[in-house]
């Protein structure tokens, strides 16, 4: 595996998202000093936050998955997780709700589920169920450590007996396909695939080892921390804090000092310098490519994910009887017509499929007393397909998405006031590509190896870190590219830490 040759004993890590937090804390905990420079005024990144009216609102992503992966990185430094974070199982994980008044309660524990199955779609679908979950099973043993985990230097790096295993048991077929080998009912397919969303890429056409994300959501199961998302950067930063860390905020870095092929500091618009034995980037790739001064070349231009308007509700709360749940799919009727309309048309839905998510279910103290906060997200095409005036529609299409949501679920939505409303044209004014939040599509050519790579030709000593490099978009697999840069640095460390090896 490449790593950075020369001097590492410092290394800059430019910006604090989870990716950062992750790198800043491996690194450390390896004996390296560590400066981490953010543009912001807190840790998190895309785990973005508002605080208005007495709302704690998380801007970003709401769906926290394994947990062993936030354990692994406390682990670095030789914390824990349950002493940083009170990290909540979710129960049930998801509420799908469907366009004919029907609803499904997903759990991640295999006999509830598939019990709720069988109430739902009778017992030969909740035997296929027990089927599937255990061909997710199996997918994600043989993705997590040898494709999702793991450096590659080229495509001919995945030429491994792992390979071959997951293209026997359907990893390279198409998800939605592969998935109807087990179950057989509409609605159901949609539980198990709209993680397709995530990707950025049609169920029908996405690879089947994206799969792996329904076993993430269905099977390891779905948790949030006391606080919000934010607790989660909050913690790992008092962490690596803790553990030697030096943080610098409001510094947004302006340039990078070069000496040939290496980066020798980091400058802020401000006027700061922090000089660097390596660095990690973690910013947008637009800005990434700024600083570098270079646009690698490709073959085939960079595809972007689809994006989002996330607009937060705050409403009267619901009796403990009429509750919604922590998160309640809502899915349209005119289901595969919405990932052509966002994805190739640069259209809005038609018949909206939503979720809404109740962070208050959780911890009712994100809102004032009597009151709920719900954060409703919208798949939306992005800025380079759409080309929507979203500063025009903003106030038209929230109150679309508001009235969607207490269409479908009455018992919400009363008395509600808009707190926050995010689209993709904000989104790219935070500079984000083509305004979308999910980074870069899972397509064949952007997944692996072929993703923009988190090494840079001609600059020895800098490394990528974040959604829009390896391996991909997720907080499990932000936070991993935050140990695969790591690795770049220091080489491949022992489970017990206990020396430094290469591979």
């Amino acid at each position: 595996m490449r790593t950075v040759p020369g001097r590492t004993e410092h290394v800059v890590v430019v910006g604090a998202g989870l990716s950062g937090l992750s790198a800043a804390l491996h690194l450390a905990g390896r004996g390296l000093r560590v400066t981490v420079v953010e543009r912001g005024s807190h840790p998190g990144g895309r785990v973005g936050r508002a605080d208005v009216s007495g709302y704690h609102i998380d801007t970003g992503p709401t769906v926290l998955t394994m947990p062993d992966i936030i354990d692994e990185t406390f682990a670095a430094v030789g914390d824990l997780t349950a002493e940083r974070l009170d990290l909540m199982p979710v129960e049930p994980a998801y509420r799908a709700s469907f366009a004919d008044g029907s609803s499904l309660d997903v759990h991640s524990d295999a006999t509830a589920m598939a019990a709720e199955i069988e109430r739902f779609a009778g017992r030969a679908e909740a035997e296929g169920y027990l089927r599937m979950r255990d061909w997710l099973t199996r997918l994600y043993r043989l993705e997590f450590d040898g494709f999702i985990a793991a450096n590659f230097e080229s495509p001919l790096s995945l030429l491994t007996p792992q390979l071959a295993k997951l293209a026997a048991i359907g990893g390279f077929r198409r998800w939605e396909p592969m998935v109807r080998r087990f179950i057989t009912d509409e609605r159901l397919l949609r539980v198990f695939t709209f993680q397709a969303l995530y990707v950025g890429v049609p169920p029908k056409r996405a690879l089947a080892a994206y799969a792996v994300i329904a076993y993430m959501d269905t099977v390891s199961g779905v948790y949030f921390p006391r606080g919000g998302m934010r607790a989660l950067p909050d913690a790992l930063a008092a962490a690596a804090t803790d553990a030697g860390v030096e943080f610098h905020y409001n510094a947004r870095v302006s340039e990078l000092e070069r000496s040939g092929s290496r980066v020798t500091a980091v400058r802020t618009e401000a006027g700061e310098r922090f000089t660097a034995d390596a660095v990690i980037l973690t910013t947008e790739l637009p800005d990434t490519y700024r600083l570098l001064g270079r646009t690698p070349r490709r073959a085939v231009r960079l595809r972007p994910a689809p994006s989002a308007v996330v607009a937060h509700i705050g409403c009267r709360a619901a009796s403990p009887a009429d509750a919604a749940s922590h998160h309640t799919i809502l899915f349209g009727d005119e289901w595969d017509r919405t990932f052509d309309e966002i994805i190739d048309q640069g259209r809005t839905m038609v018949d909206p499929s939503l979720l809404v998510t109740r962070p208050t279910a959780g911890d009712p103290a994100l809102a004032p007393d009597g009151r709920d906060l719900l954060y409703v997200l919208a798949p939306a095409p992005n800025t380079a397909v759409g080309g929507l005036d979203w500063d025009a529609r903003r106030d038209d299409y929230t109150a679309d998405m508001l009235d969607t949501v207490t269409r479908r679920m009455p018992h919400l939505g009363a008395d509600p006031e808009i707190l926050h409303v995010v689209t993709p044209q904000d989104w790219a004014r935070q500079g984000m590509i083509a305004g979308t939040p999910f980074a870069l599509s899972h397509t064949f050519g952007q997944t692996g190896p072929l993703r923009p790579g988190n090494t840079v030709r001609g600059i020895d000593n800098a490394v990528l870190a974040g959604s829009s490099t390896v391996p991909g978009v997720g907080i499990p697999t932000a936070i991993v590219s935050g140990r695969l840069a790591a690795d770049r640095i220091t080489g491949v460390v022992s489970p017990a830490r206990q020396q430094i090896v290469t591979r």
